[in-house]
C-alpha cells in the first residue's frame, strides 16, 4: 500500500499542468500550481516555528483555497484541525484553543467575527484567500505569512519544478489531523487520526471505486467533517480528477445545473439530497396510474425504468456511474424505487473515528437495506450472542481507526473493548451473506413499559414515509412515544391543504405509522415541529436537542 502523501506526489508530478481544483465558475488550479502553494504554505509554516507535529487550526467555507491549504498544512509535518466555518465563533475560538494550534488559517469574513484573546496560543490568523496576515500575536510568524513569495524564491531560485516535489512518507504513525466531530449525542471531540488512517482508505476507494484522469467531482459535503474531507477530496484529487467546489450551499436548481455543467463520474452525498429527488421528481411520476400500469408490463415496464434512470442520470450531467450514499440510513421507500428504475447506488457505513469508512459495497452487488459489507482492511463483528440473529453492537479493528480523542483520557478509555476494538455506538447484525445491517444508535434506543427494546430510527423510517412528513425525530416521553415532526411546506403547498387539513396532519401520520408497528413501537402523539431539525455536518440530527 502507497502512502497516500507519496500518491499525491506521483499525481502531481504526472499531471502537472492539469487542473486539480477549482471553484465552480471561480479560479482553477492546476496540479503544479498546487504542489507550489502546497510548497509556500510548507516554507511559511517552519518560518513562523511550527513543528512536526505542531497543530494548525483551518476554519473557512469549502473552496479550492480550502484544500490548498490544508493540503501545504499536512505536507509540512503539522497536524491539520479543520473546524466547521458553521460553527459559532465561541465554538470556533473554544477549538482552536483546546486544540492548542499555533496558525489558524481562515478567511476574513469569520476572522472578523473572532475574539483572539480567547486563543492565546495562536501565534497568527491567515486568510487562505491571499495569504494576508489577519492577527498577529508573534511578529516573527506574522512576517513569515506576509514574506512566503521571498522564502519560496530564496529556497527554490532556480525555479520549482515536478522533480522538486517531495512529501514526507516516514510518518505513518504521526498524528495527522484532529477533527472535531458535532455528534448527535454529546458536545464535540477531537478526534486524532493518523497518516497511515488515510492512506489505507484513499486506497481501498481507489481499488474499489476508480476514477480516471481528466474526470470531475462536484463536492458538496463540508470538508471539516471527514466524509467530504476523504471521499470528495483526497480520493478523487490523489486519482487525478478534477474536484469542482461549489462554494455556496446551493438551491435543487442550482445544484442540478452545477452538476449537468460539471458532469461528474460519481456522485459522494447523504440520503436526505437522494430523499428530496425522490419526492419531488420520482415519486410523482412512479404514481401516476398510467406508469403503474406500464410498469406492470414485462417488457414496456423495463423500457420505461430505463428510460426514467436515464433522466435522473441525465440531471446529474450523465456521466455518473455511482451515487454513494452515507452518514444516514436511506429511507425505505425512498430507496425501493431506485431499486425498481434501477439506479446505480450504494450505501456506505463508517464514522469519523473510522476515517470514516467502516462497510461499503458495490452497487451492483447491494444488497436494499444494508449499508455494505466491512471494508476488507478491518475486523469487524457484533458483539452479540448470535450476530445474524440478535443485534449487538458494531465494534472493529484496524488501521484506520483513530487513536483516541484529544486531551480527553476517559472518553478515548470508554472508546475502546479491552482487547482493542473501536466501540461504534451502532447496534445491528449480518446476514448470510455478510452485509452489515444497522438498527439504531445503542444511545438512542429506547427501553419500553414492557421491556422490549424499542429503536426510533425504525419508527421515524415508517413516519418518513407518511406524505407530507419530512423528517421527523422519535422521543420518550415519560415511557410514552413521541414523534416530533416537521412536514414539507413545499408539499403542503402544492397539494393546496387548507388550515384543517394541515391542523389534522399530526393525527393522520399518527394513525397511519401505528396501523404499521407491533404494540409496543406505537406512537402516543405527533407533534409538529415548526422547522427543519438542527443537523450535524453528514446530516444526522442532533437528537440530544429534541426530547
Amino acid at each position: 500500500m502507497k502512502h497516500y502523501l507519496e500518491a499525491l506526489a506521483e499525481t502531481i508530478r504526472a499531471h502537472w499542468g492539469d487542473p486539480a481544483l477549482a471553484d465552480y465558475h471561480g479560479r482553477t488550479i492546476t496540479y503544479g500550481e498546487l504542489a507550489v502553494s502546497m510548497e509556500k504554505t510548507r516554507l511559511a509554516l517552519r518560518a513562523a516555528g511550527v513543528r512536526r507535529g505542531d497543530k494548525v487550526a483551518l476554519c473557512a467555507r469549502n473552496c479550492a483555497a480550502w484544500a490548498e491549504t490544508y493540503l501545504g498544512i499536512v505536507s509540512s509535518g503539522a497536524v491539520v484541525v479543520p473546524i466547521l466555518s458553521n460553527f459559532t465563533p465561541e465554538g470556533v475560538q473554544h477549538l482552536v484553543d483546546h486544540s492548542e494550534s499555533r496558525v489558524l488559517f481562515t478567511d476574513s469574513d469569520l476572522a472578523a467575527t473572532l475574539d483572539f484573546s480567547e486563543t492565546p496560543r495562536v501565534r497568527a490568523a491567515v486568510s487562505i484567500d491571499d495569504g494576508a496576515v489577519l492577527h498577529g500575536r508573534d511578529r516573527s510568524a506574522s512576517r513569515a505569512f506576509a514574506e512566503r513569495d521571498a522564502l519560496f524564491a530564496e529556497a527554490h531560485p532556480g525555479g520549482f519544478g515536478p522533480k522538486d516535489v517531495s512529501h514526507p512518507t516516514d510518518n505513518d504513525k504521526d498524528l495527522a489531523v484532529i477533527n472535531y466531530t458535532s455528534g448527535t449525542t454529546s458536545a464535540p471531540k477531537g478526534v486524532m487520526l493518523c497518516h497511515e488512517a488515510f492512506s489505507v482508505v484513499v486506497d481501498f476507494a481507489q481499488r474499489r471505486i476508480p476514477a480516471h484522469p481528466g474526470e470531475s467531482i462536484v463536492s458538496m459535503l463540508p470538508m471539516a467533517h471527514m466524509y467530504g474531507l476523504a471521499f470528495e477530496f483526497l480520493y478523487p484529487l490523489i486519482s487525478g480528477v478534477r474536484v469542482v467546489y461549489l462554494v455556496k450551499v446551493p438551491s435543487p436548481t442550482a445544484l442540478v445545473a452545477a452538476m449537468k455543467e460539471v458532469r461528474p463520474y460519481i456522485v459522494i452525498t447523504v440520503p436526505m439530497v437522494m430523499e428530496k429527488i425522490y419526492r419531488g421528481s420520482l415519486k410523482p411520476a412512479l404514481s401516476k396510474p398510467v406508469v403503474r400500469a406500464l410498469m406492470a408490463l414485462p417488457f414496456v415496464g423495463r423500457l420505461l425504468r430505463r428510460k426514467i434512470a436515464a433522466k435522473v442520470l441525465a440531471a446529474f450531467g450523465g456521466q455518473v456511474r455511482e451515487f454513494v450514499m452515507g452518514g444516514a440510513p436511506l429511507n425505505p421507500e425512498a430507496e425501493a424505487a431506485f431499486r425498481k428504475i434501477g439506479l446505480p447506488y450504494t450505501v456506505g457505513y463508517g464514522m469519523t473515528e473510522a476515517c470514516p469508512l467502516l462497510a461499503y459495497e458495490d452497487w451492483w452487488k447491494f444488497a436494499p437495506g444494508s449499508c455494505g459489507k466491512p471494508v476488507d482492511y478491518d475486523e469487524v463483528r457484533i458483539d452479540s450472542p448470535d450476530p445474524q440473529h440478535i443485534d449487538g453492537e458494531v465494534q472493529a479493528k484496524g488501521p484506520n481507526l483513530c487513536v483516541g480523542y484529544y486531551r480527553n483520557a476517559e472518553a478515548t478509555k470508554a472508546l475502546f473493548t479491552k482487547d482493542g476494538f473501536l466501540r461504534t455506538g451502532d447496534l445491528g447484525h449480518f446476514d448470510k451473506a455478510g452485509n452489515l445491517y444497522l438498527s439504531g444508535r445503542s444511545k438512542n434506543m429506547i427501553l419500553s413499559a414492557s421491556g422490549q427494546n424499542v429503536y426510533p430510527e425504525e419508527i421515524e423510517a415508517v413516519v418518513n414515509q407518511q406524505d407530507f412528513v419530512a423528517e421527523s425525530v422519535v422521543v420518550d416521553r415519560g415511557g410514552k412515544l413521541v414523534a416530533r415532526v416537521y412536514f414539507d411546506p413545499d408539499a403542503i403547498r402544492k397539494a393546496r391543504l387548507d388550515a384543517a387539513a394541515v391542523a389534522a396532519l399530526p393525527d393522520r401520520v399518527r394513525t397511519a405509522v401505528n396501523r404499521r408497528m407491533p404494540a409496543y413501537s406505537r406512537l402516543s402523539a405527533v407533534e409538529s415541529n415548526p422547522s427543519p431539525f438542527e443537523k450535524t455536518p453528514k446530516m444526522s440530527i442532533k437528537r440530544f436537542l429534541y426530547r
